[in-house]
């Protein structure tokens, strides 16, 4: 397997620029509402090892229930998500997973119905973010776990 390369030393301006991006987009009130949920999802979907890790490790750092975090994967069979989450992870998904055709009208209108125009447009810049962060993670292979102590995700007590 090839050694690859540091994207985030590399390309250091331009990566603190996409973290910067990040941030903002954090300070949204749909983003406080749905992150976790979504940066796990989407992160689930792309096989982000790095990313999955370390938002599983916010997820229990900020008191989400274990079992949510572990019912992601099957949102749409689980009790435990509002019709708001609920909306939010299938925009997720239609996102992430774009089709030769885009976003239907059928799930936009699905999603209309428990977000305003407001947190639909914030949450899609997390759902960009995140998938952004994947794409690099997956094609540098990022070390799942390598940032804990950067990121302080050693007080999730997962290792």
């Amino acid at each position: 397997m090839s050694q690859r390369i540091d994207y985030y030393n590399v390309s250091s301006e331009i990566a603190k620029k996409y973290l910067d991006f990040n941030n903002s987009v954090s300070k949204s009130a749909a983003a406080k509402e749905f992150k976790i949920l979504v940066t796990i999802r989407a992160s689930q979907i792309n096989g982000c090892g790095f990313c999955l890790d370390m938002h599983v490790k916010e997820a229990k750092i900020s008191g989400e229930r274990d079992l949510r975090v572990h019912h992601l994967a099957i949102w749409r069979d689980s009790p435990l998500f509002t019709p708001r989450e609920r909306a939010a992870l299938e925009w997720t998904e239609a996102l992430t997973t774009l089709s030769a055709h885009g976003v239907s009208d059928e799930i936009y209108d699905r999603v209309r119905t428990h977000l305003t125009e407001q947190e639909i447009s914030d949450l899609s810049f997390v759902i960009i973010g995140i998938n952004g962060w994947n794409r690099l993670g997956v094609a540098f292979r990022v070390e799942p776990g390598s940032a804990d102590a950067a990121y302080g995700l050693e007080k999730s007590g997962l290792r």
